[in-house]
């Protein structure tokens, strides 16, 4: 008995134009292949593999989905670290500042590419980044960098072993600033890797590292402050000193002051530079830390009289150098007129404070006792962002939160003290002759 002719035969399973091809290989694994946007607003055919034909068409749809959208296939075929390396030594040394560039070496060597180094770019997910990272903050960098083997004993420097080379951890932990900026450095990198069009998306974007708590710092009282000024009278850089606490400026700007840029007769100045060390050139003369930061301030009185008798006694050591003199402009220089080592500057800062027997604090916490007298006094808080060269106005908000949250505490107590004045008199019989109330100032 024949078959009839009539009995359709069983549909072949097609697919649309574009959506690519199904099959299964010889090994027993179906492969997917199509087309999808690549670098280069061009086309690219890719071929996935999977154990079943539905998980590869899945697998491929999904990429053509992804490339419909615009997005391009991943191109990077190297490692994590092969690519920080390049970005290091072609794109950031470019986009940074020296001393920033260093930062970002150091982190960049001594942990990116020790723990995610060898990991693809293109298969780097933020999984990894969050386990490698929460691994880091407990890890004994001691330990694991092999700081106490390397330590040579000396026992006049106080170098002792104390840690892994005796078998007794010390358990040194890197802080949450510590771990915040590595991952930031990660991001930097990961960004300009999309931005190439290497990977779709930044995958570090996408892990949490909570923010860290700001770093504590102890400005001086006003009480502190006068104490700070009377000891810093006589010294040779008496007048850095007393610009430094009456005016804000950092270290680098107040090392970098040019007299072309103070004009003692209007009493200002402008900040144009900053002088830091940098691992090629030595102390440097570099723009300001940003545009914000290039300003024109005002000078107080006591300012303006200390530069006009550091600028006589620059003219006696200029005269008793001779030729050994360096003529650069700066206002404050070292007897010969070279600059002056922001670590020297350290130096002299403690050593006057041990004189004046007042608590150790950091160079930069003169800075933050300007600001934060200033707040006290109820200056405007737009007032001293302007003064200390902050970008955003937020910057200075965040950072002297807890100077503003007393003086809101002082302006609530001084309501409470008039409001419980106000119903005390109401209780009293009055003849309506006495004058209105009047708010105190509030400091």
């Amino acid at each position: 008995m024949t078959a009839s002719h009539d009995t359709p035969a069983p549909s072949r399973r097609s697919r649309a134009n574009g959506d690519g091809t199904v099959y299964q290989r010889k090994d027993g694994r179906w492969e997917a292949a199509g087309y999808v946007l690549a670098p280069g607003d061009t086309r690219k055919r890719v071929r996935v593999y999977r154990g079943t034909r539905k998980e590869a068409l899945a697998k491929l749809t999904e990429k053509i989905a992804a490339s419909n959208l615009g997005v391009p296939v991943v191109s990077a075929q190297g490692s994590l670290g092969a690519f920080l390396t390049y970005w290091l030594e072609n794109v950031a040394v470019h986009q940074l500042r020296e001393t920033t560039h260093t930062r970002y070496t150091t982190c960049v060597t001594q942990y990116l590419i020790p723990g995610l180094g060898k990991r693809k770019l293109a298969k780097l997910a933020a999984k990894d980044i969050r386990s490698w990272l929460n691994g880091l903050r407990t890890v004994c960098q001691c330990c694991a960098r092999g700081l106490d083997a390397r330590r040579k004993p000396d026992a006049q420097a106080g170098r002792q072993p104390r840690c892994c080379a005796i078998g007794k951890c010390c358990r040194k932990l890197l802080s949450p600033l510590t771990l915040a900026y590595i991952h930031s450095v990660l991001k930097s990198a990961l960004e300009h890797a999309v931005r190439e069009e290497e990977i779709p998306r930044n995958v570090a974007r996408n892990v949490r590292t909570g923010t860290p708590r700001p770093r504590r710092f102890e400005p001086l009282t006003a009480d502190e402050a006068r104490t700070f000024l009377t000891a810093a009278k006589g010294h040779r850089l008496h007048a850095l000193f007393e610009l430094a606490l009456r005016t804000g400026l950092r270290k680098g700007e107040l090392l970098g002051l040019r007299w072309e840029d103070l004009d003692l007769d209007a009493s200002t100045a402008s900040i144009r530079r900053t002088l830091q060390r940098t691992r090629t050139g030595g102390p440097t003369t570099l723009p300001t830390k940003t545009i914000s930061s290039e300003r024109r301030i005002a000078l107080p009185v006591a300012c303006v009289t200390s530069l006009r008798e550091h600028r006589a006694r620059q003219a006696r050591e200029k005269q008793q150098a001779g030729a050994q003199w360096v003529d650069n402009g700066l206002v404050f220089s070292r007897p010969d007129g070279h600059p002056i080592e922001p670590a020297t500057l350290t130096r002299h800062f403690k050593a006057l404070l041990r004189r004046s027997r007042l608590r150790a604090i950091r160079f930069h916490d003169l800075r933050h006792s300007t600001a934060t007298l200033l707040l006290e006094q109820g200056v405007e808080l737009v007032v001293i962002k302007e003064l200390l060269g902050h970008a955003h106005i937020g910057v200075t908000a965040t950072v002297y939160a807890h100077v503003r949250l007393r003086l809101q505490r002082d302006a609530i107590d001084l309501l409470g003290r008039t409001l419980g004045e106000r119903s005390e008199s109401v209780s009293q019989p009055t003849d309506g002759d006495d004058p209105p109330l009047c708010a105190a100032p509030v400091r």
